[in-house]
């Protein structure tokens, strides 16, 4: 298992993490198996949105003697209300989840509390201004939850949040399809079939710059339905019209910036093994250009996604990371000081390309790979 760093936090995480959809299955028996396997795997984070009170409980007895092994990010503002989930912000409901979440996970701490499902502006107004920010950072002050994160769909959302910098840790719904959809409060549109009746092209640059960002504030991005739910696994479910594999998008996710770890879905343990075997896939099966190349639906002409197809250069300039710093500062109209270092330590630069064009005849999505290096030259000096 490889491990990442989650933001500026400090934390190292795996790359692949544990999402608690399983969890309840089997008569919450999946919760300690699912919990074994990833121990055993190496996986030491998981999230927990779930605000049932058996699956909290299950996981708090599946913990005992191993607190420590396990990195949790877990959910303020998802409570219980009536025998169902509720999303709150009423501060009292608030509070009083919290105490039942500690107290039926059995521990007097929280690595990663997650202000719920944030998916419209006004919606973080309200909470940044209001109670519950206070009451997290209260909580963050007392030890309580070592660092303040939050869930969110929507990137107009969450880039705010993000720029305020009150948060450290960002988890947001990754995959090649919803990378494609604008800003909206409704989840629901990420996925409706009618947005994706017409051929779709390129990333929203809305999504594009919340990444970029996280990666320039030192925000840790945790990722939430990589699979869209399995529909991309399915050529019939997909909007794309076409599957991809686990390990694709994963792969997919893992190359976005500022990603630290991708929730792994699992309903079994054997579906968590298939996430898991990304750590010893072939650079061929990570491979999703191709995939995303042959889309009948989609289309991500001209926009380089990281994948490395214009490798190998005569002069071993690392084209992806260039690219990848290159958007980084053109995203902010200046070098954050991070990005020039991170440039500035590459092995080769883009001053060393020779504009053979091999390069942009390997990408499969048409990238101006050439004016590209001529352009980060000019930005970054070398």
């Amino acid at each position: 298992m490889k491990y990442r760093e989650l933001g500026n936090t400090g934390l190292l995480v795996s790359e692949i993490g544990l999402g608690c959809e399983g969890f309840s299955e089997d008569e919450y028996r999946n919760t300690k198996r699912l919990l074994d396997e990833a121990q055993n795997q190496g996986i030491n984070y998981f999230d927990l949105y779930a605000s049932d009170p058996v699956v909290r409980a299950h996981v708090g007895e599946a913990l005992q003697g191993r607190r420590e092994r396990f990195l949790i990010q877990s959910h303020v503002c998802s409570v219980w209300k009536d025998g169902q989930y509720k999303r709150t912000r009423e501060i009292e409901e608030v509070k009083e989840g919290m105490q039942e979440m500690l107290s039926l996970l059995r521990t007097d701490y929280i690595d990663i509390g997650m202000i719920h499902y944030v998916d419209s502006l006004k919606d973080w107004e309200e909470i940044k201004n209001g109670p519950v920010l206070a009451y997290v950072k209260e909580l963050k002050e007392q030890g309580t939850i070592r660092h303040i994160g939050l869930s969110s769909h929507n990137p107009e959302a969450a880039l705010e949040a993000v720029r305020s910098g009150e948060i450290e840790v960002l988890m947001f719904s990754v995959n090649p399809c919803y990378d494609l959809q604008p800003a909206s409060e409704d989840v629901e549109e990420l996925w409706a079939e009618k947005n994706y009746e017409k051929h779709l092209v390129n990333m929203n640059p809305e999504r594009q710059a919340l990444y970029e960002t996280c990666q320039r504030l030192g925000v840790g991005v945790t990722v939430m339905k990589a699979f869209g739910g399995g529909d991309l696994l399915d050529e019939n479910l997909s909007p794309a019209g076409k599957a991809l594999t686990a390990v694709q998008c994963l792969h997919y996710a893992l190359t976005r910036p500022a990603v630290a770890t991708v929730l792994s879905g699992a309903h079994s343990v054997e579906q968590l093994r298939e996430s898991i075997a990304y750590e010893d896939a072939s650079e061929a099966e990570k491979d999703y250009a191709p995939a995303f190349a042959s889309f009948p639906n989609i289309s991500w002409e001209g926009h380089c996604m990281y994948c490395s197809h214009c490798a190998p250069c005569p002069k071993k300039i690392d084209v992806a990371s260039v690219t990848k710093f290159l958007n980084l500062a053109k995203a902010q109209k200046q070098i954050p000081e991070t990005v020039r270092e991170h440039y500035a330590v590459l092995e080769h630069h883009a001053g060393e390309c020779i504009r053979c064009g091999a390069c942009e005849t390997r990408c499969p999505f048409q990238v101006p790979i050439m004016d590209n290096m001529r352009q980060a030259k000019e930005l970054f000096g070398c």
